[in-house]
């Protein structure tokens, strides 16, 4: 297991890493993608090995925010691409019947293509009715975990914490599955806080072209 993957397990289930202030460095999880993720008091950062760790000390990396701060960020990052700094939140799948069916008309919404630039094994759900465009991806996400993303169709009347427990039912009962959400998209974090997801990190990814 990844050790992200592992801390997040933890976290699942209420333990933490030392809030020690310190960072630390893991291997990255999918091939092209980097980033941090950022717990209470302690950070890991996945980074190619071409990047020195004092590279990243001299950028102000710590537990206490610095792994997080822009200038780090955008300093390992280069001119490549960044994504936006997302809650992190776990939950523990449902199994059962699932509710949703696999969709691949939906293979082609915003955001399963994005999904799919930054992980692996993406597939699409969403309701059976074909005019009702409710996307559920499912992929192998952060540090390996499954990882869920929601976009609910707004004229079929269907709420954010319905969709996103039906989404647990495709994951297997009690495997720890992630989120990410922006912590300004406020309705879809209510969703998922309504849903059973519990926030435990942040993270922020990059693809590096660093010059």
């Amino acid at each position: 297991m990844h050790p992200i993957a592992q801390v997040l397990s933890n976290a699942a289930h209420g333990e933490f890493p030392d809030v020690d202030g310190a960072w630390e460095r893991v291997d990255p999880w999918h091939e092209g993608v980097e980033g941090v993720v950022a717990l209470t008091g302690h950070a890991l950062i996945a980074v190619a090995d071409d990047v020195a760790d004092a590279r990243i000390d001299a950028l102000g990396a710590n537990g206490f925010g610095g792994a997080t701060n822009p200038r780090l960020v955008a300093g390992l990052a280069g001119d490549g691409w960044i994504d936006a700094l997302d809650v992190v939140l776990v939950a523990n799948g449902l199994g059962g019947e699932p509710t949703l069916v696999p969709r691949s008309d939906l293979r082609n919404h915003p955001r399963a293509e994005h999904a799919t630039a930054v992980r692996t094994g993406v597939a699409t759900f969403g309701y059976a009715a074909a005019d009702d465009h409710t996307l559920v991806t499912l992929a192998t996400g952060l540090g390996g975990l499954p990882e869920l993303g929601i976009e609910v169709d707004p004229r079929k009347g269907h709420t954010g914490a319905e969709v996103t427990q039906a989404a647990l039912t495709l994951v297997p009962r009690e495997q720890v599955v992630v989120a990410a959400c922006a912590p300004g998209n406020a309705r879809a974090l209510r969703a998922a806080l309504a849903a059973g997801f519990e926030p435990v990190a942040s993270v922020q990814l990059w693809r590096p072209h660093r010059p």
